[in-house]
């Protein structure tokens, strides 16, 4: 199983999107600021994941979540999560 995943910057309030294998140890990797990406924007908090059962289908859905179309549908998804 491979996983979409996407967190948000408390500090920033930005959003990174990411793949991976393994969501609780890569989430726990980034909370502990051992990621060089999101090192500098912590506090994270993960709002959304998805599963894949392969890996092309999961990289292809990260590129997708990181256009402007994916952005807008993660507003649209998470409504309530961005405005409270």
């Amino acid at each position: 199983m491979f996983y979409v995943y996407v967190l948000r910057s408390a500090s920033d309030g930005n959003l990174y999107t990411g793949c991976t294998r393994d969501l609780r140890n890569r989430f726990a990797l980034h909370k502990a600021g051992k990621v060089p990406s999101t090192k500098e924007r912590r506090p994270l908090d993960l709002i959304y994941y998805e599963a894949c059962l392969n890996e092309q289908d999961a990289f292809r859905r990260e590129k997708c979540l990181k256009t402007t179309y994916g952005k807008r549908y993660l507003k649209v998804r998470c409504r309530n999560y961005f405005t409270g």
